[in-house]
């Protein structure tokens, strides 16, 4: 499978937790769209290959834009790219942004997936996150959404929050599973330090939630997702009917795939590249004909590191035929021995050659993976 991303770094609020590239000034919108465009043409040849699988537009927030220029953007795809037929196209998306007009218009442009970020369907919750929307605006875009057709359709939720009871989030997945989603990203909390809740936490001003209400919120996520159906596919994903996200599959099973757009990134299969995240110098350098982005050749030790990275994130895991066949016997030997570690830990599942990830190994999985990382 092969992919394509497109970064639209604009929103309307700064959200407290969010530390992906962005801008709430819409200044600029249309010079950025222009530079996208003509990256598009530029980068055609990144990935030596012509059929695209997956679109997704991330952000930021991509529902910000209009249907004229989600409409360049994807004429200028077609323009260098062979789109499956069966092609997976999401748009992520604010709740408040979707109306009956807007949905329709995503439907005639050929979007088929949708990934709305509700976060809570607590007001309190949204408030505190200063998040746009309120619950009643992120149910009534979803049965708006369903109501225009979209039935692949996935919503974040967040949990972690402190202050978060434990009724307070089996609420939020009650809501969720009422309203028979087939998809579900729950991330807990993480406070990073550049973003708003890394400030306060800086000033003393908010503490993390402690290591056991943390445990109880997880616990809660499994075990509500699995009494109604929801394969825990993923770390932070679950699903039902096998409506997996496949663009994130993409990269999970090292897939290709090639972002535009400032802070974009892309992988061919044996170099990583990002561009550069500063709107306006990513806009002149692809104006001037300068570079705009970095890349790195990555060596054996780190695509073997990649593929445990990505791998071990899902229910599929790694297979230890691979490791041989594709990095050499001396990786398999490491890899079996530093594996060792986890006997008995409750932690990974062995099966014939496959190596998977249980339950609770995947709440420690940055542990785990770390440890099984090859150092050059």
């Amino acid at each position: 499978m092969n992919g394509i991303y497109i970064h639209i770094p604009f929103c309307k609020k700064v959200c407290y937790y969010c530390d992906f590239h962005f801008t709430v000034s819409l200044k600029w919108k249309d010079r950025l769209i222009d530079s996208l465009i003509r990256e598009i043409e530029i980068r055609k040849d990144y990935l030596d290959v012509n059929t695209i699988d997956t679109i997704y537009f991330g952000g930021g927030t991509p529902s910000i834009l209009t249907q004229n220029e989600i409409d360049r953007i994807l004429n200028q795809i077609n323009r260098y790219f062979t789109i499956s037929q069966h092609a997976e196209i999401t748009l992520e998306a604010n709740p408040d942004d979707l109306t009956p007009s807007y949905l329709k218009k995503l439907e005639r442009l050929g979007f088929n997936r949708l990934s709305i970020g509700v976060q809570s369907f607590i007001d309190a919750d949204l408030k505190w996150m200063n998040r746009r929307h309120n619950a009643n605006q992120a149910e009534n875009c979803i049965r708006m959404s369903q109501d225009a057709g979209f039935t692949n359709l996935n919503l974040d939720l967040i949990y972690g929050l402190p202050g978060l009871s434990m009724d307070g989030w089996k609420q939020n997945l009650e809501k969720f599973i009422s309203l028979d989603i087939p998809h579900l990203s729950a991330y807990h909390l993480t406070i990073e330090p550049k973003t708003v809740f890394g400030h306060f936490k800086k000033k003393g001003l908010l503490r993390e939630i402690n290591e056991q209400d943390s445990i109880g919120h997880y616990n809660i996520l499994l075990e509500k997702m699995k009494q109604e159906g929801y394969e825990h596919y993923e770390i932070s994903n679950f699903c039902k009917n096998n409506k997996y996200s496949q663009h994130n599959t993409l990269y999970w099973k090292q897939g290709k795939y090639i972002g535009f757009g400032p802070s974009a990134h892309s992988f061919n299969g044996h170099s990583r590249q990002w561009n550069i995240s500063v709107n306006n110098a990513y806009c002149d350098a692809i104006d001037s004909g300068k570079n705009y982005f970095e890349t790195e050749q990555l060596s054996t030790a780190e695509r073997f590191n990649d593929y445990l990275l990505t791998g071990l994130r899902t229910t599929w895991g790694i297979d230890k035929s691979i490791i041989a066949g594709y990095f050499g016997e001396l990786m398999l030997i490491y890899f079996e021995k530093e594996l060792k570690k986890f006997y008995g830990s409750g932690f990974i599942i062995e099966n014939g050659t496959n190596v998977s990830l249980t339950d609770a190994g995947m709440f420690v999985s940055n542990k785990i993976i770390s440890d099984l990382f090859i150092v050059d």
